[in-house]
């Protein structure tokens, strides 16, 4: 029988050492506090199923931030989700937790679905091709959302389009990129109106950075001064992570460093890199809870501007009320725990989410009530 390679992150042993570690750094640091946060939905659930978050030092804070795709989806782009719904002849393909994000009234895509709208839950891209081809009277429309990792499948797919000449397939791109995204945080938490509220460093997402590489982090060493690190998602990857990040605070060091090198190579993918500049480029997009991020999203170039949804059907983003009542973007910006918004575990539960923080199983509202509220 094979042993599981991965095993000895899991350690008990080590992961008491490590934690050990974490503490000493922690006591030469000024007032032996550091407020990390992590922007990406599966080292959110990671911390809290491994049951990390309990075990770390009284002086380490966690923020969530804005790692969650469906949590970063803006009311807007709900909306024109809505309104491609109700187009004739528009079969809508998307990954399931969509289908329950609220929009503008409550709406969901799985109430239009309920009223008739052709709506297919997908598991990959490739999925909505073969929906093309079964379909070839309809047009078929992925909703492309996701980051620098899920990018690339989708320029793939659209490369396989059009090789297979499926002429009613088409994207609706609201890509996401991470950095535009920190660098988005850090001047909200270092604004005037920020109050008692800081990122002192960053857990950086092992997924996105197997396509970036480390680069395009550079600057929250250089203009910043925020340590900042890529982690894997065991435990003691995790906690290794933090171990460098209060480290580098403790000596005044900041650097973005790799330490998840199994998995991540610090240059990344430079052929998925390719793929997504072939087909896209970076374009303003919204933000749940901080708004228009200047270059933070990818829009598809000039010459595939017939794979182009928002185009073909003629849908724009429209001005949409916030969902009332609901902190998620507050939670995503680090600026509110879960439990503070006064929805949570009341009005808003897994079962009956009020806001996407809730819906979507990487969401830190729906980790929060999983492995903490119900503990």
């Amino acid at each position: 029988m094979s042993q599981n390679p991965f095993a000895g992150f899991a350690d008990p042993d080590l992961c008491r050492r490590l934690l050990a570690r974490l503490e000493q750094a922690l006591a030469g640091i000024p007032g032996g506090r550091m407020r990390f946060m992590e922007v990406c939905g599966t080292h959110t659930v990671a911390i809290f199923r491994s049951g990390l978050r309990s075990l770390l030092p009284a002086g380490v804070e966690h923020l969530s931030g804005p790692g969650c795709p469906v949590c970063v989806t803006h009311d807007a782009e709900i909306a024109a989700f809505l309104d491609m719904a109700g187009r004739d002849n528009v079969i809508l393909a998307t990954f399931g937790d969509l289908l329950r994000v609220p929009g503008p009234g409550g709406r969901t895509l799985k109430h239009a679905q309920a009223q008739g709208a052709r709506i297919e839950i997908v598991y990959s891209p490739l999925d909505a091709l073969t929906l093309a081809a079964a379909n070839p009277s309809a047009t078929v429309v992925f909703l492309a959302i996701g980051f620098e990792t899920t990018a690339p499948t989708v320029a793939a797919t659209l490369m396989l389009a059009d090789q297979r000449k499926l002429d009613n397939f088409c994207i609706f791109s609201l890509h996401k990129l991470v950095p535009p995204a920190l660098r988005a945080l850090l001047d909200d938490a270092r604004s005037d109106t920020a109050g008692p509220y800081g990122i002192d460093a960053f857990l950086l997402p092992g997924h996105v950075s197997t396509i970036l590489g480390l680069e395009p982090y550079a600057f929250l060493s250089r203009d910043y001064r925020v340590p900042a690190v890529v982690g894997g998602f065991e435990p003691a990857d995790i906690l290794l992570a933090l171990c460098i990040m209060a480290e580098q605070l403790r000596d005044a060091a900041p650097a973005v460093v790799n330490a998840y090198p199994r998995a991540v190579g610090d240059n990344g993918n430079p052929r998925a890199r390719a793929l997504l500049e072939e087909y896209f480029t970076p374009a303003d997009a919204l933000w749940r809870g901080i708004g228009r991020i200047p270059l933070s999203g990818l829009a598809l170039r000039p010459a595939y501007a017939h794979r182009d949804a928002a185009l073909r059907l003629n849908v724009a983003l429209p001005e949409v009320p916030p969902l009332p009542g609901c902190r998620c973007g507050d939670v995503l910006r680090g600026r509110l725990a879960p439990p503070q918004c006064p929805l949570f575990g009341k009005a808003c539960t897994p079962a009956k989410p009020v806001g996407p923080c809730m819906v979507s199983t990487e969401g830190s509202c729906a980790a929060y009530f999983k492995y903490a509220m119900l503990a």
